[in-house]
């Protein structure tokens, strides 16, 4: 296709690139990873769970939509990919424009370490004064059209949706090597996937559970926990000191 610039696919071993050249629009994937690999893979899972895992106005419509059983597989599928999106625009884009400007990528990981440590203070704090996600389904039936423009509303009108998935994942993912990128994206994605359909398909399970500050207690001391160990290590591959 005319004005798509191709690139060769660097090895996930060695960082070679191979002689056969694909599209360069996201960054790429190993086919076979290495077990070296994984621990990038479970840094994007980890992060994306630890973001997504709150109380808002998007897990309360999720949820909302869970127990009328409306529409919930398209609201799951949108939410998904907005975040999935969004995270490759941020993993990508942000690589692009400071791959060449090592300061630069390094004070930005310096500054999504900074945030993530801000997040586990938050998380922290969460748990020692938990609330719980409660979703009002009371109404009338909702067209798709309607449940889809809502579910958009309530997912792109959210400035703190930026910040999560665009700089603060994109500021992880721009870290990683650039063989290994793809690899972290699949990992954050899988971590959004998973988290929406369990709270849309489980809504009934789950709302319960959901419903106990003990659990949200408990929950938020993960998240911090999780997100702490995150900002330490990005802030170490930031700091060739350390």
């Amino acid at each position: 296709m005319h004005g798509i610039e191709t690139v060769a696919p660097a090895d996930p071993h060695t960082g070679a690139a191979s002689q056969e050249g694909v599209p360069a629009i996201l960054p790429s994937m190993p086919v076979m990873p290495s077990p070296a690999a994984w621990p990038v893979f479970l840094t994007g899972l980890t992060l994306s769970l630890s973001l997504i895992i709150a109380i808002g106005a998007q897990n309360t419509f999720v949820l909302r939509q869970g127990l009328r059983r409306e529409h919930v597989g398209a609201v799951v599928a949108v939410c998904a990919l907005l975040d999935l999106t969004l995270m490759a625009l941020g993993v990508g884009g942000l690589a692009a424009a400071l791959g060449q400007h090592p300061r630069a990528l390094q004070a930005l990981g310096l500054a999504g370490a900074a945030a993530l440590a801000w997040y586990a203070l938050l998380a922290l704090r969460r748990a020692l004064a938990p609330g719980a996600l409660r979703a009002d389904t009371q109404g009338a039936a909702m067209p798709l059209k309607t449940v889809l423009l809502q579910t958009l509303a309530i997912s792109l009108l959210n400035p703190h949706v930026y910040l999560d998935t665009v700089v603060l994942v994109g500021a992880v993912g721009a870290r990683q090597p650039e063989a290994l990128r793809g690899l972290f994206l699949a990992g954050a994605g899988l971590g959004s996937a998973l988290w929406f359909t369990a709270l849309g398909f489980g809504a009934r399970l789950l709302t319960p559970w959901f419903a106990r500050p003990a659990a949200w207690r408990a929950l938020d001391a993960v998240v911090a926990l999780t997100m702490g160990t995150l900002a330490f290590g990005l802030a170490r591959r930031s700091l060739p000191l350390f």
